[in-house]
């Protein structure tokens, strides 16, 4: 069964940097759109970024672009997420995720339940 694990979350100061990584032990990430999405206390679970596995498309949320980059490591079988300039609000859970089939060349954060497998996410504190 495929199964993510996330890893490199941690706590961080103000405008830090942090890098996440997103593998499935056993798959192979290579055909699958993967996004990265948070949730912080008492809010709902976002949208964060995504990439697409056939062009390697990304999106971003709006707010993130610029601070946020998401790449995949194919030597590794990972996809990871850089995250620059962290700041209190970014605090939060940091979940990867994936869907398969037909891949359109693009893909999207806006809805969260397209993406069937999901990690068990991976604790980001913003904080001095």
């Amino acid at each position: 069964q495929l199964q993510f694990a996330e890893s490199g979350g941690g706590l961080v100061q103000p405008g830090g940097s942090l890098r996440l990584s997103c593998e499935a032990p056993g798959f192979s990430l290579a055909y699958y759109t993967i996004g990265w999405f948070r949730q912080a206390p008492g809010k709902e679970r976002e949208g964060v970024a995504c990439v697409s596995y056939s062009i390697n498309y990304a999106d971003y949320a709006d707010s993130l672009k610029g601070r946020f980059t998401i790449g995949r490591d194919n030597r590794q079988n990972t996809v990871y997420l850089k995250m620059d300039g962290l700041q209190p609000e970014d605090t939060a859970i940091y979940y990867c995720a994936a869907h398969g089939g037909p891949d359109p060349g693009t893909c999207s954060i806006a809805n969260p339940g397209q993406y069937h497998y999901w990690g068990r996410g991976t604790q980001v504190t913003v904080s001095s």
